[in-house]
């Protein structure tokens, strides 16, 4: 993805539905995926157009459905989430990991189960790094 466009909040709720359904999901389907007072079918009909056009879906006809389009999603959730992440982390903490980091401690009440699951990822990104480093000498 070259250039990151952040999504909405409707976009976001339609590529949730999308990647957990797995699976190409026509304007219907996915209407009937939302939680009750569901959108018009014009609403899902007019994100779509806006999700093809930022790319983040692609769309192809459904054999024998006449004009029945199948939308799928061009990027995994976690692609969106880390481009998501760089993008709040150059906005909002000048491109500094210590600054968000930073941020998450002071404002977030993590409990020390979370806290040593955190300190877990670390030792072992780090255990990781220096591995590479001794196979690349």
């Amino acid at each position: 993805m070259k250039e990151f466009n952040t999504l909405t909040r409707g976009e976001m709720q339609i590529m949730s539905i999308l990647w957990d359904n797995g699976r190409g999901m026509t304007t219907h389907e996915i209407i009937d995926a939302y939680p009750e007072p569901r959108p018009a079918y014009s609403t899902i009909a007019t994100f779509m157009k806006i999700l093809t056009h930022k790319k983040y879906v692609t769309s192809y006809k459904r054999d024998g459905g006449g004009k029945t389009y199948v939308f799928s999603p061009l990027v995994t959730r976690a692609e969106y989430t880390r481009q998501a992440m760089k993008e709040v982390k150059k906005s909002f903490f000048g491109g500094s990991l210590h600054s968000l980091i930073s941020f998450f401690v002071k404002e977030e009440n993590i409990s020390d189960e979370e806290l040593e699951e955190i300190l877990s990822l670390i030792d072992k990104g780090t255990e990781k790094r220096d591995n590479s480093r001794i196979t690349d000498l």
